[in-house]
């Protein structure tokens, strides 16, 4: 091999200054990548990733409890080092800080990544393993898990992905594509700074020449199915406050609960404003004026079809613990719903006295957190501004609507050469793949899709994990099933990813 070319197949992983000397021309990369070489390299550092990954966990970065926030960055910023990013930057916000990466390979076609470092909060009772150890467990039915607080949502699919960065380097093999990587720290609590992060003129212009932005995922369910994913729902997280103060009735401090026979009570005000946004069984919304969904068109039921009879409605019911869908919708129905409709959900009510026994108090505020979850077409400062005037209407405009975080939906068609690429990976790997319109969680994709960067997003991945912002989250590592991949069969999924894009 000329010594130029061999030159060029480290490139990636050398300092800015020698990548940026190098004008090597693109067919001295064009050569097949010695997949066997690769794959020896994932199973020679298989040890190695999974401290990576387990490490990764031990440091839980929680935006909603400001937790850990710079030194989650920090780290993130090390393990893109640590994996080849020849630029790396910590960039603040009026928020959480994230960070810019970029890979130069001398690739003809660059790709962009979406990572997240925080990860949802957790309480340590509720969990069979501790959630900060990472500890490797078997899970009947499954395998060897890694169970861990962001062990799935997304710390174990993001450091297979590195992973695979890892093993195409020390494999001696040239990288296919540029990279563009944007992390950010705040996802947990809706992404309220992402625009300040994406739109640097500096993130923007490196975005600009991606083919696409995609983030990584555990696309498998448990018997092994993908679906290929074209968008997801937008979302709003906020919390509604009723207090005696803003009220100008009720008390100013929580007060005996005898006293209910004469003073008026900001908890019961909070419940009679939360029943006027939905119907009497909660599952319609009946906020004035909110925004409209529109209906599932013909090619989206045809999508849920093909996935709804390739999926199996026992196995969803036992994993969510649940025995009806909503009206006792069958199966097709229940998925229609599930991609077609915005909801308002209750996470949370919190007021008064919440510990052990009972304590005769009337509570002089209480709060609801709120999710409002919303497709294509609605948009979020819409909703918010319905809910507003809807509690002002209905006489409630002094509870407090208190917006910490959300973004719009997104959606990605499916001939973009982003996705294309998936289909023609997955297949490659004995996979066939169905599309789905869009999940009914929130990423802030929008970002990518929206003008003025009008990409292609979407997430990509095999593997398996489930318990995302649950007790028990876990991330498949040695799968008993071989039609559902373990730790090593996604990193290599990424590998083989990667060469398609760069095709």
């Amino acid at each position: 091999m000329p010594k130029h070319r061999a030159a060029r197949l480290s490139a990636w992983a050398l300092a800015p200054s020698l990548v940026f000397a190098l004008a090597v021309p693109v067919a001295a990369i064009a050569a097949p990548a010695d997949m066997d070489a690769i794959r020896k390299e994932v199973a020679r550092q298989h040890d190695a990733s999974i401290k990576r990954l387990q490490d990764w966990i031990a440091l839980p970065s929680i935006a909603a409890e400001n937790l850990n926030s710079r030194e989650g960055a920090e780290y993130m910023a090390r393990l893109a080092r640590e994996a080849g990013f020849q630029k790396v930057e910590i960039l603040d916000t009026d928020g959480k800080p994230g960070v810019f990466a970029t890979l130069d390979a001398g690739a003809a076609k660059t790709v962009g990544l979406y990572f997240m470092y925080d990860v949802k909060q957790f309480d340590p009772a509720e969990w069979s393993s501790p959630p900060l150890e990472a500890k490797l467990v078997d899970k009947p039915g499954f395998g060897k898990v890694v169970m861990g607080r962001g062990a799935v949502n997304q710390k174990g699919p993001e450091s297979a992905f590195l992973a695979a960065l890892h093993a195409i380097r020390d494999a001696n093999q040239a990288m296919p594509v540029n990279l563009v990587l944007v992390a950010e720290g705040e996802e947990e609590i809706g992404s309220p700074h992402i625009g300040q992060l994406v739109r640097r003129p500096e993130v923007a212009a490196a975005l600009g020449k991606t083919m696409g932005v995609f983030m990584p995922a555990a696309s498998q369910d448990a018997e092994g199915a993908v679906s290929v994913t074209l968008g997801a729902k937008g979302v709003v997280e906020l919390e509604l406050v009723a207090s005696g103060e803003k009220w100008g009735r009720g008390p100013a401090k929580d007060i005996h609960s005898s006293l209910k026979a004469m003073v008026d009570s900001p908890a019961w005000r909070l419940v009679k404003a939360l029943g006027t946004l939905v119907s009497d069984d909660g599952n319609t919304i009946t906020i004035d004026g909110y925004p409209k969904a529109p209906p599932i068109s013909a090619e989206e039921k045809a999508m849920v079809a093909a996935a709804a009879a390739r999926r199996s409605e026992a196995r969803a019911k036992t994993q969510l613990g649940v025995k009806h869908w909503i009206d006792d919708l069958p199966w097709l129905a229940a998925n229609e719903r599930l991609v077609s409709q915005p909801t308002v959900n209750i996470e949370g009510l919190v007021g008064g006295y919440t510990g052990p026994g009972g304590k005769t108090v009337l509570p002089h505020q209480a709060v609801a957190k709120i999710d409002m979850r919303l497709v294509p077409g609605m948009k979020k400062d819409d909703a918010v501004a319905a809910l507003k005037a809807h509690l002002a209407k209905r006489g409630y405009g002094d509870i407090e609507v208190k917006v910490s975080g959300g973004y719009d939906a997104t959606s990605t068609r499916a001939d973009a050469p982003l996705v294309q690429a998936q289909v023609a990976t997955l297949k490659r790997l004995g996979i066939d793949p169905t599309f789905w319109p869009r999940n009914a969680g929130s990423y802030p994709g929008f970002v990518f899709t929206d003008p003025p960067l009008s990409l292609a997003s979407g997430h990509f991945g095999l593997g398996h994990g489930s318990g995302a912002h649950a007790p028990d989250e876990y991330y498949l590592i040695e799968s008993t099933n071989p039609k559902v991949q373990g730790y090593d069969g996604a990193v290599m999924s990424f590998v083989e990813y990667l060469y398609e894009l760069g095709k």
